[in-house]
């Protein structure tokens, strides 16, 4: 099997259409709501059906179908499915604008939870509703495994009781699905996912985080207290053990995810790369491939080490979400995928900033925004440090608990 880590043809046009989008509706409104943070884009209900519709239809692949094939199954021949999909799909967006991106109604990160390990009857039930992740808590950041929430089991009921902070597009969502333990001392087996409807009384905002960037997507903080779920919104299996429905289905959502984390963040990083050239073009500064670096002036060489860098974590990103597709085991190319882009994208942002002088430093150009917003991406589903540490562990063959 052969990879060609260009876009498919067959999602090309998606590619254009959420080029379009971002061009014409998200970049005009772009410093609207970084300024108004926590305001809802209303101009983003339309955009959003249609971008649901338009992945849907490229990717040839809903939620249902893939749920119906087994995941032991690998494909006959190359497939270039749902992941790659939403990932060129991802990355143009996030030209436009990435907290407006994740701020897009219809989707958000616990939709992956639902698909990774919910049953075919949960993702008809839940699949394409706008769901959020709650996994992160004041305890334990980048260590999911330490999640304090609890779930106890009472008649057909689970009832749920901790905090969940760090939301993405919590206050907004129409379902929340949080990760909480069975048993304290049962470890990474006993937690399990559970989706949570938004207006569940027991669920109780307590406030929303003003942030560095991506102030257009809202970040929301949780107590749950006593909150009463329905059994069947437990997502897989009840049983304590290291199955897949358990803590393992956690971390197979971040193996899609983190390659979608990683195409924000090169899309981001275009963005600051594409209006740099066409300052320092006017500027004129004049960049020439056909000399060494050494022989061009040192704007100039700064900004083709940039470009190579965007290259390679573009191309370690589209691999990470082919390998998705084709079910080959992608932890360690997943995190690759997100530790490059998401170092890479804050590089280029800052250095464009400092390329670009005065421009790049005031809130006529966008360059500053940029810089701001392609922080998260280095930090969430995952640090930078916890993705080498994840690297570290496949390529050396160590569980958690050989290597910390």
């Amino acid at each position: 099997m052969t990879i060609d880590l260009e876009v498919p043809a067959k999602l090309e046009t998606l590619s254009y259409q959420a080029h379009m989008a971002a061009l014409h509706v998200l970049r005009p409104i772009s410093r609207k709501y970084d300024r108004a943070e926590h305001t809802y884009p209303a101009e983003l209900d339309a955009l959003a059906e249609l971008i649901v519709q338009a992945n849907a239809a490229q990717a040839g692949l809903n939620l249902s179908e893939a749920a119906a094939q087994p995941a032991a199954t690998a494909p006959q021949g190359n497939v270039n499915g749902r992941n790659l999909a939403s990932l060129v799909g991802l990355i143009e967006m996030c030209w436009g604008d990435a907290g407006l991106m994740l701020t897009m109604p219809k989707q958000g990160l616990g939709q992956a939870a639902i698909s990774a390990v919910g049953t075919a009857e949960q993702l008809e039930r839940f699949g394409g509703r706008w769901a959020a992740m709650a996994i992160t808590e004041p305890e334990a950041g980048s260590d999911s495994a330490a999640i304090r929430t609890t779930a106890v089991l009472d008649g057909e009921e689970y009832v749920l009781n901790g905090e969940k902070i760090y939301v993405t597009s919590g206050d907004r969502a129409e379902l929340m699905v949080v990760w909480a333990t069975l048993d304290p001392s049962a470890g990474r087996g006993a937690i399990k996912p559970f989706v949570v409807e938004r207006d569940n009384p027991g669920l109780k905002l307590e406030r929303l985080e003003h942030k560095l960037g991506i102030r257009a997507s809202d970040t929301a903080n949780f107590v749950l207290d006593n909150c009463r779920v329905p059994r069947g919104n437990l997502l897989g299996s009840a049983e304590i053990s290291g199955t897949r429905e358990g803590f393992a289905g956690a971390m197979q959502t971040f193996d899609n995810t983190r390659p979608m984390v990683a195409g924000m963040a090169v899309g981001v990083a275009r963005a600051a790369i594409e209006r740099t050239r066409e300052l320092l073009d006017e500027a004129g500064v004049t960049i020439d491939y056909d000399r060494p670096l050494t022989c061009q002036s040192a704007a100039a060489a700064e900004f083709v080490r940039l470009e190579a860098e965007l290259e390679a974590a573009r191309l370690l990103t589209m691999k990470a979400a082919w390998m998705a597709d084709n079910r080959m085991p992608n932890t360690v190319a997943a995190s690759i995928a997100k530790a490059k882009a998401g170092r890479v994208a804050t590089d280029i942002a800052l250095r464009c900033v400092a390329l670009c002088g005065a421009a790049g430093y005031g809130e006529d150009e966008l360059l500053e925004k940029w810089a701001r917003d392609a922080k998260i991406l280095d930090i969430f589903e995952g640090t930078q440090q916890i993705q080498l540490l994840v690297i570290a562990r496949g390529l050396l063959g160590k569980r958690s608990s050989e290597l910390r």
